[in-house]
């Protein structure tokens, strides 16, 4: 497996720290609202990566956190007339169900800011003994000089960072760089402090679930969007850079943006899709296929075009398989847990490849076309058949396509024979009938 190192901007061979395990930690939602799509190309990057390890043979731990602890989260509460808590666990609850929509795995675990903070403040407190951070009226501050190499994740440096336009003017603040570990404040959810009764700064959160999560300072992989790299993981780096000596962890991937028909999606202008409106629209399969259709680390731009491409390359595979499944249970022939070890063995090469699912759907492709060969000769070598079906179905659930082997009842069973004699003596209009009935049950 080689992946593209954020920190290093190279590509680099993946060595894991524990021999056959993978520890991973993708940054998750702030729990306010539903997740747009473009909150789902994480879910199915870092998913399809985690599968991707699995195949490789791969032990692998997968953590997500929700932040439930959030000045929207206080806003879209009040609005809605409930408790925070209850506010967050709507949202987590809805998150999940989008997730699965999308067949992505739940992670192994995923941790609650508002279940953590006795770690977190304690985390803040050693920033502070260690003259990393430092209290300004009851608020803390990550004093971003006492790191030597800030800036090293997003390849910016301190002096244009202190003339850019995203610096948050404080005169309250040593350095206008510096951001902020603990806020002082009295309203919604708030927890007792060494420095003042409030709550966490959202850069801290992540730090301290990796190290109580995994149980050490350093991990194999660290994901999230290209939005995150600065400020908010460059932050994770220099906390843990300050506290533990170490950037957190070995590999950093950041998946690209997603853009609607070529314009940045937001809320200000109105052009937000969610994912569960998009899954009833087109399916969670062809909402997949089409974001995997691009290189993780690329742009996407999304519309009616890319869906319409998703849907007919998705249609071709499902027809190509539910045709393989059929003419295997009509000769009675039993399918094998045994791939095509030389198509199989190729769409692993290009997964590894830094997940280059463009090229890995051409090896599906590939398979597809000899899938379809092989069940067009008059002497089906029904061995060939079941190899080939093998590596598809594990193509497939790599890439997160949720497939089901078409299963004939005996009336399937039944048409088809009385299908095909119609189609011998040539009594087309009988035979239309039958081919009608067995697409009515779905497995023609």
């Amino acid at each position: 497996m080689k992946l593209f190192n954020s920190y290093t901007n190279k590509m680099e061979k993946f060595i894991p720290i524990e021999e056959g395990k993978v520890s991973m930690y993708v940054c998750g939602p702030t729990v306010y609202n539903r997740p747009h799509i473009g909150n789902g190309r994480p879910i199915i990057v870092y998913d399809t990566l985690k599968k991707t390890f699995e195949a490789l043979g791969y032990d692998v731990t997968y953590v997500s956190n929700f932040t439930d602890v959030d000045d929207k989260i206080i806003k879209r509460a009040k609005e809605e007339g409930i408790s925070e808590a209850e506010l967050t666990e709507k949202y987590i609850e809805g998150y999940n169900e989008d997730r699965r929509s999308l067949n992505a795995d739940i992670p192994d675990i995923t941790p609650k800011v508002t279940e953590t903070m006795d770690e977190i403040i304690a985390f803040i407190a050693d920033l502070v003994d260690k003259k990393a951070a430092y209290v300004v009226d009851g608020d803390v501050y990550f004093r971003v000089n006492a790191v030597e190499h800030y800036g090293a994740l997003s390849k910016q440096r301190i002096d244009d960072l202190m003339v850019g336009a995203r610096i948050d003017e404080n005169s309250l603040k040593e350095n206008p760089l510096d951001f902020t570990l603990w806020k002082k404040t009295d309203e919604g959810i708030n927890w007792d402090s060494p420095w003042s009764k409030g709550r966490p700064g959202w850069h801290t959160e992540c730090v301290v679930m990796i190290n109580k999560e995994f149980k050490s300072h350093r991990i194999d992989i660290h994901g999230g969007g290209m939005d995150l790299k600065f400020p908010h993981h460059e932050n994770e780096i220099a906390q843990s850079e300050a506290c533990f000596h170490t950037h957190i962890a070995n590999y950093w991937l950041h998946n690209g943006m997603l853009n609607l028909d070529g314009v940045k999606m937001s809320k200000s202008l109105g052009n937000t899709l969610l994912i569960k409106d998009m899954v009833k629209e087109i399916g969670g399969n062809v909402l997949r296929w089409a974001f995997l259709s691009a290189h993780y680390r690329a742009p996407l731009n999304f519309n009616d075009e890319v869906i319409e491409s998703a849907r007919n390359e998705l249609n071709k595979v499902m027809n190509s398989y539910k045709q393989a499944c059929v003419k295997m249970q009509l000769a009675h022939k039993d399918f094998k847990a045994e791939k095509d070890e030389k198509l199989w063995n190729s769409f692993l090469d290009e997964m590894n490849d830094d997940l280059n699912t463009p090229n890995a759907f051409s090896v599906v492709f590939e398979t597809v076309k000899q899938l379809n060969s092989a069940l067009r000769v008059r002497e089906i070598d029904y061995d060939t058949v079941s190899k080939l079906v093998a590596a598809l179905e594990g193509m497939m659930h790599v890439l997160g396509i949720r497939i089901e082997r078409t299963v004939l009842d005996e009336e399937s069973y039944e048409l088809y024979q009385k299908w095909n004699e119609a189609k011998a003596v040539k009594d087309f209009e009988k035979a239309d009938g039958y081919r009608q009935k067995l697409m009515e049950k779905g497995v023609l």
